[in-house]
């Protein structure tokens, strides 16, 4: 064969076979990251059933008394009804507030959904967990919470803006 065709199809061909690779990659990756995809969705969404049946148990334990340090079945604190409701429901979670803070994912106050964690901030840190309800009509957050001796589990507006969210929707 002559030189300059030899060359001319080595021009030609390292194109196609870079566009092959090209074109088998893409399809790998699509055809590979649908199934991963389904499966995170899938996964996610069993997590935030397992989130909305820990808030449901929560709700059970209206009228139980706070006694510090207690984590169930019929008195709590504030980190031992978070820690008793999702443990019911099958999650995981650290006993004290701070721990759980360390523990979920972090996100946005707006991103906040029912049965995630509401954490309560000072100057030393975390001071309090209750579990979120939902807005009231004045627009304030709704928490459940095991609040302090004396009181028992109730629902009850935010009193502060100084307050993070937390999920194990999303972990």
């Amino acid at each position: 064969m002559p030189a300059p065709l030899v060359r001319r199809r080595s021009l030609v061909a390292a194109p196609v076979l870079l566009l092959t690779a090209l074109l088998v990659t893409v399809l790998m990756t699509v055809t590979t990251s649908a199934p991963a995809d389904a499966f995170t969705a899938q996964a996610r969404s069993h997590r935030h059933h397992k989130v909305i049946h820990g808030l449901q148990v929560a709700k059970n334990q209206v009228g139980d008394p706070y006694r510090y340090g207690a984590d169930g079945p019929s008195a709590f604190d504030c980190s031992g009804l978070t820690e008793y409701a999702y443990k019911m429901a099958g999650l995981r979670l650290p006993r004290s507030s701070d721990a759980q803070y360390q523990h979920v994912r972090h996100i946005r106050k707006h991103n906040i959904r029912r049965g995630d964690l509401m954490f309560f901030f000072d100057g030393g840190g975390v001071y309090h967990v209750g579990l979120y309800l939902g807005r009231a009509r004045d627009g304030r957050a709704l928490l459940l919470h095991a609040p302090y001796p004396g009181q028992r589990v109730h629902r009850e507006r935010v009193w502060t803006s100084h307050w993070r969210a937390g999920t194990l929707r999303l972990r």
